[in-house]
């Protein structure tokens, strides 16, 4: 296993932050949209990197840390490289991390991506301090929504950066 790939530190929890009006009533009835939303984004044909909302997207699959079952999830997936993309835990600026991230840092080695039509195993490293800072900003100049997010909560918002691996 990388090195990088190795732990996957989890922030404490904020005491504030943004929520979702209906919250679990709404998730569960929009479930059925969202299922077909990431089946659409993990069947795309061409090499190109998918749009959501005006920002490069891809979809995220991580094993439950409670069921080991797979999730997929539909994200910004901001390129960082050659074969390398950050993903934000934003949460939309929650006061908790989204329940994909906690997968992520439970089960690091069981994580894949799809961009555009390739699905790729990706290595995960959890960027810290001034690094972590410029890769946010960075993201935040390509999807402006995103820039407002550490304003509504008191938490530490995690930057990941998932590299395809070898």
């Amino acid at each position: 296993m990388n090195e990088k790939t190795a732990t996957i530190r989890i922030p404490p929890k904020g005491s504030k932050g943004s929520t979702m009006p209906g919250g679990k009533i709404l998730m569960r009835l929009a479930k059925p949209l969202i299922d077909r939303q990431t089946a659409k984004y993990k069947n795309v044909k061409t090499a190109e990197q998918a749009k959501f909302m005006g920002f490069p997207a891809v979809v995220l699959t991580t094993v439950g840390a409670k069921t080991g079952k797979e999730h997929s999830h539909v994200l910004g997936g901001f390129p960082d490289g050659k074969d390398a993309w950050l993903v934000i835990a934003s949460a939309g600026g929650a006061p908790s991390h989204p329940a994909w991230f906690f997968n992520l840092a439970k089960n690091p080695d069981q994580v894949w991506l799809h961009v555009g039509n390739r699905k790729l195993k990706v290595n995960v490293e959890s960027l810290q301090g001034e690094e972590r800072e410029k890769a946010y900003d960075r993201v935040s100049a390509v999807a402006k929504n995103y820039a407002a997010y550490p304003k509504k909560t008191d938490r530490e918002i995690p930057v990941l950066r998932l590299t395809a691996a070898e």
